[in-house]
């Protein structure tokens, strides 16, 4: 690359991490503060687990919606644009989190109240579900070929560093306000603060340029009319693998990233504070192997590096789970047992996934593929986790042997799906090695 595809670049890649950020941010705050406060002020039924249960099921609306809006932005992303969509995702993302901090409790206003949330969280998975696939496609379509894991792995970032925002500013305000306090209003200081996020992160998406890649689409010409359709007629086999990928993904981070922090409080007796600084250590450690594994698979093999990362990741969850039972409520113990398979064997994982996707599907319809692949899998993958988990939990008897065999199953699932991709693309780079001797590795 010469010095001024380094400066775009280089601008590109700080968008797109900026903006997904804010993004993540905006979507895991709702999902760190739904199990600890909507639970009581917004579904005060009087039975805890109902409450915890019907709180977690207006966060995983959030996923149900976000397929709509993967299709929305992806569709007029493959025909007008990635940068236009993105600007757009992140203003329905930020208004609608702002919002969610101002809905007066039940006490106040009765049933509207739950439903104000059910509503903007709906719209936060409208944004959410046109964001990711436009920020990863922004660095993916502008790297060199021999470099798109690493590339396309920065964005990823923002996941894990939204995690350790939302995260720690509520492990903060619950660290430095009473719980009266804290319940009263402390909790939506996390909401109103998306505003100043907001604000930067679209002065920065307003001075980068289209991508490379959709721009020679549109010099030749080839921009379908609607690239859904052209997805479902020519690679729905590549939609159903990339969904199996993302199995481990959805499920692993939601259990230690969301439901993870009820476990903890309500069966292991733990404070709120100590939870949620385990979680937000493991997303700070993670922000460093997310790119170290897009590296990885740049250099020995995308497949390979998402085919073992899947089945490490799943199968980590047993000698985690036996850790935080036995630890007799040692903090220390229970925070090793979640930062090492969350902030490092989960990146092994997230690192490569944006890469993995986007070679699953050309670029007149790229946008569309991969939000359809990352956000439809999320309802299964992702948003009913929590609910899951907490019915799996109830069932067993408080036992969570059961919730570490259905992560292990999901990576399984994941690594068989990473497998057949990796035979796949092996047949096509060896039908078309001849055309393109320059291959980003499978």
């Amino acid at each position: 690359m010469n010095s001024s595809e380094q400066k775009m670049i280089k601008r590109v890649v700080t968008a797109s991490l900026i903006g997904a950020t804010i993004e993540w941010y905006d979507f895991f705050l709702y999902g760190v503060v739904a199990g600890i406060v909507f639970n009581k002020l917004y579904f005060p039924t009087g039975d805890p687990l109902i409450s915890t249960l019907l709180a977690y099921t207006t966060f995983a609306v959030g996923f149900v919606t976000r397929p709509l809006g993967g299709v929305i932005f992806g569709h007029f992303g493959d025909k007008l644009g990635r940068k236009n969509m993105l600007i757009m995702t992140l203003m329905i993302m930020g208004c609608a989190t702002v919002l969610i901090g101002l809905v007066p409790t039940y006490a106040s206003i009765g049933i509207w109240a739950p439903i104000c949330l059910l509503v903007l969280r709906i719209f936060q998975g409208i944004g959410l579900g046109g964001e990711w696939g436009g920020a990863v496609l922004m660095t993916y379509e502008y790297a060199p070929p021999s470099q798109r894991g690493f590339y396309g792995s920065l964005p990823q970032i923002g996941l894990s560093i939204g995690l350790c925002l939302a995260s720690g500013l509520v492990a903060l305000l619950s660290y430095t306000l009473t719980e009266a306090q804290f319940m009263d209003w402390g909790w939506r200081v996390g909401f109103l603060l998306s505003i100043v996020l907001v604000v930067v992160g679209l002065w920065i998406r307003l001075n980068v340029m289209e991508t490379p890649e959709f721009q020679n689409v549109k010099k030749r010409n080839e921009a379908v009319k609607i690239p859904f359709a052209e997805m479902c007629k020519g690679y729905m086999g590549n939609v159903i693998a990339g969904m199996g990928a993302r199995y481990i993904d959805g499920v692993f981070f939601n259990v230690f990233g969301v439901w993870i922090i009820s476990y903890l409080t309500q069966t292991m007796k733990i404070s709120r504070t100590d939870a949620l600084t385990g979680v937000t250590a493991s997303a700070l450690i993670m922000c460093f192997f997310i790119p170290f594994f897009g590296w990885l698979s740049d250099k020995v093999g995308r497949t390979k590096v998402y085919f073992w990362g899947s089945l490490i990741t799943g199968f980590s969850t047993l000698p985690a789970f036996w850790l935080i039972n036995n630890s007799a409520g040692n903090v220390s113990v229970i925070w090793l047992a979640i930062v090492i398979p969350f902030g490092i064997f989960y990146a092994s994982v997230y690192g490569p996934e944006a890469a993995l996707f986007c070679e699953l599907f050309p670029a007149r319809v790229r946008y569309t593929g991969i939000s359809f692949v990352y956000q439809f899998s999320g309802i299964f993958a992702s948003g009913l986790t929590p609910i899951i988990a907490t019915a799996i939990w109830k069932l067993s008897g408080g036992s969570s042997d059961l919730i570490g065999a259905y992560v292990v199953f999901s990576g399984v699932v994941s690594a068989l799906a990473a497998h057949w991709i990796g035979k796949q693309k092996a047949k096509v780079a060896l039908a078309e090695s001849t055309e393109n001797p320059v291959k980003a590795p499978i």
